[in-house]
């Protein structure tokens, strides 16, 4: 229903999926910036963070594209009209993620494959069976984990109500944080992002083994390959943390 809404007016979507892409280009124009200045940013050159660039914007791209409504369940919770959404015959969850369903948020999925691209024709990659394989599993399990902070944000808004902008910190700053390369970062934020949210699964750790650097925080490189399970328990974990609070939620009581 949306997808057709926003169809009917062309124009209007084509000018806002540009303004999607142009804006999230903004990013890439800063370490544009930085790189007139320097020749590497932790040791990492202009192709090397475009790639991790590409790979993250791609993934959370994906992500946001598919399920980026959930931050919206805050003011549902607040006004009462999720009750409209529990007496339906349709999964909660996939009535609020596709509550207002953004076509345009594809600008973004655009913008990071152009930079993606870009980074795969500056490098000079030993393309291994392995690495090949690792490029896809990148961008889907990156995208299966940010979906899986989507909705744990999500079922966090059942307690605080309030709490879009919390959601954000860890979705939209997040993907910011994996633009940049690991060495530029303190060594217990890496492994904050590591052993306790996984983000670093999305990028960072099979980004390095493609490249043929070694893993933050000296993991071994079979490490690499964990994306797909950490992916498939965070979305276990998600999943479980919004069924209880969608169990929790008793309406506005008025």
């Amino acid at each position: 229903m949306w997808i057709r809404s926003t169809m009917a007016y062309r124009a209007s979507f084509v000018m806002t999926t540009f303004g999607n892409f142009a804006a999230t280009a903004l990013d890439f124009v800063a370490i544009l910036l930085m790189f007139s200045r320097v020749d590497a940013l932790g040791g990492w050159s202009l192709p090397e963070v475009a790639f991790l660039y590409g790979l993250s914007g791609m993934a959370f791209g994906l992500a946001d594209l598919a399920i980026g409504s959930m931050d919206r369940l805050g003011s549902r919770v607040r006004d009462g009209t999720l009750d409209t959404l529990l007496v339906r015959p349709v999964p909660v969850l996939a009535q609020v993620a596709a509550d207002r369903f953004g076509l345009r948020r594809l600008g973004r999925v655009v913008q990071g494959a152009l930079v993606l691209g870009y980074a795969l024709a500056s490098l000079d990659i030993d393309w291994t069976p392995a690495r090949v394989l690792l490029m896809p599993w990148m961008v889907v399990s990156g995208c299966g984990i940010f979906c899986a902070v989507f909705v744990a944000g999500a079922a966090f808004q059942f307690v605080a109500q309030d709490a879009s902008e919390v959601q954000n910190a860890f979705t939209y700053g997040g993907t910011t944080l994996l633009q940049y390369p690991p060495t530029v970062f303190a060594q217990d934020l890496v492994r904050g992002v590591t052993f306790v949210l996984p983000l670093a699964f999305v990028n960072w750790l099979p980004a390095s083994y493609v490249l043929g650097r070694p893993l933050p925080l000296e993991l071994p490189g079979w490490v690499a390959f964990a994306g797909p399970a950490v992916a498939v328990a965070c979305c276990a974990l998600a999943g479980a943390a919004w069924r209880t609070g969608l169990r929790a939620y008793r309406s506005t009581g008025s």
